[in-house]
């Protein structure tokens, strides 16, 4: 028998045994813990809130007779070609004489140039350097201004010593022509007819020569800032290198003149019919300018010469979108190239070839082979709307009150799928412009239609007119418009297929009254559609049905006719009448212009003889409506209609409603497209996703890695609203988180992809990564982490959000829709990829791959190494009393999967064989 020491003894070897495998086991279980977790920090932990954003807008005070005055200018700095919005309060109200401007109004330029020092306290540019004087000479019936307050013209009548000549350019000083010149930029002077300059005209200028005040003394008008690629002769963007080699935009100056109640000799106005407030750039008014400066991002200057280059292609709707992406992207080392072409196209690129990231809303079509699949990364949420640009005009019956507010502009209008299908099938009376015409037979006027146009005699003449349009509108009751095919009978869209034409036509086929008006059923009111778009074959003249499952805004109707009188020699076509313009971008323009397109007037000496357009339509008098996205609409200020969703509500394309129709579409084919007839409450029925689509196994790894960096920062940083370049500008919404997570897992396919066995991926160009490394999912599923380009040497690991916390609607946090981020700085949290380093989502996984630094901003991250230290040794202490845990040890992640975070150990033969003296 053993005595009780030699059994104690006996007993220690296994024990000693298993205390040395738990303390190995606890001390990798809290080891390998704690890389998780902090690899799960960097997941899932969005990076910090984003600063306040700082806003440019500007506010000034008039002097003088105008020191009351306040003008509020929106934005001033990063500007690029787009509206600025310019309000103002404290004036007296506007008085028209017949149809001319008479008594305090409102007057805008662009000019360029350094401070004349004439105000001290208020800097400014020379007034030969200011965009002004472009109206035009014929035509000025109904023109609201008199060849002196619209022009550069300054030739005084009455009393010019009490109110003073031209102190240098009056036609009685020394050199005087009656008219201030204009200097360019470069240095060309015109010094004489300068309303007929070579350089701006009335079709291109951006001065606003009347801003009417308002009955509460109130007013806005929205400036349309132009860089040089617009106005040249400007300058304004021009880049300007600095002693420390940054670059910056030239900047210029918006100047404002406000017109009071005083003749240019200083006494009241004697005869209203021969108003004469003069030129703003004469001295007289140019003594009251207030100029705000203007700072431009620089036009033309991108990333850093010899960069390489990575083109993308495809949707118009991501255009405003990675503009602003790319100038943030440049610090990568790659440029990121961008066209736009029609979404059809740009998928049947990817299918042909997939050598580029291509945009897009829709998947692409075909089947897939699993060793070639397609990637969808969702990268922005904005959607089509119909922008307007309405100032209203009250008929002659119009109450008091109507009639206070002429001039104004109309804020807000309901549309229904039958009126826009309305619009688009050129229905209303005046589409067809002269197919109706009024004759007078005995005496009596009477309408008469043209063969084949007995349809439109009972139509409305457009819109303003429509019985159900009034009916949503009543405002318009008392409105009229002018009447011709420009204004109120179409809509201006642009030539070719695109998405966002098909959306459109997808929401008007949701609805059951659009669909019965499109096969020939009259509405409660008997307006009928144009035959030519009939979805009745027997109805329509072709013989076919109309087909409005399509991507494009077609001109049916064949009707075209040479105007009496008019001695022309080419009849007119409906492209004349409603023409076409290139791309979204470009109807959002022309409307901010009330460029009415147009083309009334025939120009004999033209080469070949052509009709023309008359120009924008009249201050005052503005009626324009255009297909666009919602991004160019914010772009120019237009205002957008409130379109009626499935579930029977008016909605307006805001970032909740953008964001509520996206987060009921459910995934097919690898995307979320949102279908108009889903009754969603608050929903914007236009509302559409668009996609960064990529073929993995057509793309070299260094292509997959650039693409990543580009779809991880679209998806994180990129989702911070502002107007510094990075930022996501006005028009979009930012990404739900649900969508986002989408992004991760697809970026983390693109970079993690790799050739099945016995097959090569495209063949490597010089200098490019190897090939992929793999992450390991316990599951099998596709993994958060662990995938990494070996040629890089960096972790492609997916990473968090970086844009702040989520909101109701799981949109970004931090700045609000529209508000402006701080000039010149980055956006927070980048999470821009260094040249060369693999790509990562949010700052965390960045943070973590350089390391901590004295610094790096405090942030949650910096604490999961030492708490994964202390999560090992207290693994390693507790292991010991801990009995029963069996290996594989597998540890939850967020979103339900796990991950294997310790395989089943098999100790090396001689610690297994370990034993003690006495053993």
């Amino acid at each position: 028998m053993r005595s009780p020491r030699s059994t104690s003894e006996a007993s220690r070897p296994p024990l000693l045994r298993r205390l040395v495998r738990r303390v190995l086991a606890g001390t990798a279980v809290g080891a390998l813990a704690g890389a998780v977790l902090a690899q799960t920090v960097s997941v899932a932990m969005p990076a910090s809130e984003p600063a306040a954003a700082a806003s440019s807008a500007v506010t000034v005070s008039g002097r003088g007779e105008f020191k009351d005055m306040r003008f509020t200018v929106s934005q001033t700095r990063n500007l690029a070609s787009q509206a600025l919005k310019v309000s103002w309060t404290g004036g007296t109200p506007t008085t028209v004489a017949g149809s001319q401007f008479n008594t305090d109004f409102v007057q805008l330029m662009q000019c360029w140039g350094d401070d004349d020092k004439s105000v001290p306290e208020n800097p400014g540019p020379p007034r030969t350097q200011c965009q002004f004087g472009a109206s035009p000479t014929t035509g000025r019936g109904s023109w609201p201004g008199n060849q002196y307050d619209d022009t550069r013209q300054v030739f005084y009548s009455a009393a010019p010593s009490r109110y003073g000549q031209d102190r240098e350019y009056g036609a009685g000083m020394p050199f005087g022509r009656g008219e201030v010149p204009f200097k360019s930029v470069d240095g060309e002077l015109i010094t004489s007819d300068t309303q007929n300059n070579p350089l701006f005209s009335y079709n291109t200028t951006n001065e606003i020569g009347f801003g009417r005040t308002g009955s509460d003394g109130t007013g806005t008008e929205f400036f349309e800032a132009q860089t040089k690629n617009e106005a040249p002769h400007l300058g304004c963007g021009a880049p300007v290198k600095h002693p420390d080699g940054t670059v910056s935009g030239r900047s210029c100056w918006l100047v404002i003149v406000p017109q009071g109640h005083l003749n240019l000799d200083g006494e009241p106005y004697q005869d209203t019919t021969q108003v004469n407030a003069g030129s703003p750039v004469s001295s007289t008014n140019w003594r009251n300018r207030i100029a705000v400066k203007l700072d431009f991002n620089p036009v033309g200057v991108g990333c850093a010469m010899g960069a390489e280059e990575r083109d993308t292609t495809g949707s118009e709707l991501v255009s405003d979108a990675m503009n602003s992406w790319q100038a943030a992207l440049c610090s990568t080392g790659t440029v990121y190239g961008y066209t736009t072409v029609g979404d059809p196209e740009a998928r049947d690129r990817l299918a042909d070839n997939g050598t580029t990231l291509v945009f897009s809303t829709r998947p692409v079509t075909g089947p897939t082979k699993p060793e070639d699949p397609l990637t969808y990364a969702p990268t922005a949420l904005s959607g089509a709307v119909i922008g307007f640009s309405i100032e209203r005009q009250p008929r002659s019956n119009a109450p008091a009150d109507v009639k206070k507010r002429a001039g104004t502009r109309v804020e807000s209008l309901d549309l229904t799928p039958r009126m826009v299908a309305k619009l688009l099938t050129e229905s209303y009376r005046n589409s067809p412009w002269s197919a109706v015409r009024s004759e007078y037979v005995n005496g009596t006027s009477k309408l008469v239609a043209a063969k084949g146009y007995g349809w439109a005699l009972n139509n409305p003449t457009g819109l303003v007119t429509d019985p159900e349009f009034v009916k949503r509108n009543p405002e318009f009751a008392d409105l009229t418009v002018a009447s011709n095919p420009s204004t109120d009978t179409d809509l201006i869209t642009a030539l070719g297929h695109t998405d966002a034409a098909a959306q459109v036509w997808d929401w008007v086929l949701s609805d059951h009254e659009a669909r019965q008006f499109l096969a020939g059923v009259p509405d409660d009111w008997g307006m009928r559609v144009n035959p030519y778009f009939s979805t009745n074959a027997d109805l329509n003249p072709n013989g076919v049905a109309f087909t409005p499952e399509r991507d494009d805004f077609p001109k049916s109707d064949k009707w075209s006719v040479i105007p009496p009188g008019s001695e022309a020699e080419i009849p007119q076509t409906m492209t004349d009448f409603h023409p076409y313009v290139d791309d979204l971008h470009s109807g959002a323009l022309r409307t901010r212009r009330a460029d009415q397109l147009w083309k009334s007037n025939w120009d004999a000496l033209a080469t070949p003889p052509a009709w023309k357009s008359p120009g924008p339509q009249i201050a005052g008098q503005r009626f324009m409506l255009t297909v666009t996205d919602a991004a160019s609409a914010a772009r120019y200020g237009l205002q957008t209609a409130r379109l009626r969703n499935a579930a029977g509500e008016f909605t307006a394309p805001s970032a909740g409603a953008l964001a509520a129709a996206a987060a009921k579409a459910p995934v097919k084919d690898g995307v979320r497209r949102i279908d108009p007839a889903a009754k969603v409450k608050g929903a914007y029925p236009l509302a559409m996703v668009v996609y960064g689509a990529a073929r993995p196994a057509k793309l070299t790894a260094e292509a997959r890695k650039q693409y990543a960096a580009l779809l991880t920062y679209a998806a994180a940083e990129g989702q911070s609203t502002g107007t510094a370049p990075g930022n996501l500008p006005a028009g979009y919404a930012p990404l739900p988180a649900a969508f986002r997570t989408e992004a991760r897992k697809a970026v983390q396919e693109l970079v993690s992809w790799k050739p099945a066995k016995g097959e090569s991926g495209p063949e490597e160009s010089a200098g490019s990564s190897g090939g992929t490394g793999e992450g390991t999912d316990g599951d099998g599923a596709g993994n958060d982490g662990g995938a990494a380009e070996s040629g890089a040497g960096a972790t492609g690991s997916a990473g968090s959000t970086g844009t702040g916390s989520t909101g109701a609607t799981g949109a970004t946090g931090g700045s609000a829709p529209g508000a402006e981020s701080t000039p010149g700085a980055a956006p927070s949290g980048s999470a821009v990829p260094a040249s060369g380093a693999g790509p990562v989502i949010g700052t965390g996984v960045q943070t973590l791959a350089g390391g901590i630094t004295p610094g790096d901003p405090a942030a949650a991250l910096r604490y999961a190494v030492p708490i994964g230290a202390g999560l090992g040794l207290l693994a390693a202490v507790a292991a010991p009393f801990v009995g029963g845990q069996r290996l594989p040890l597998r540890v939850k992640l967020p979103g339900g999967r796990t991950v294997t975070v310790l395989p089943r150990l098999t100790l090396p033969a001689r610690l297994r064989a370990l034993r003690l003296p006495g053993r």
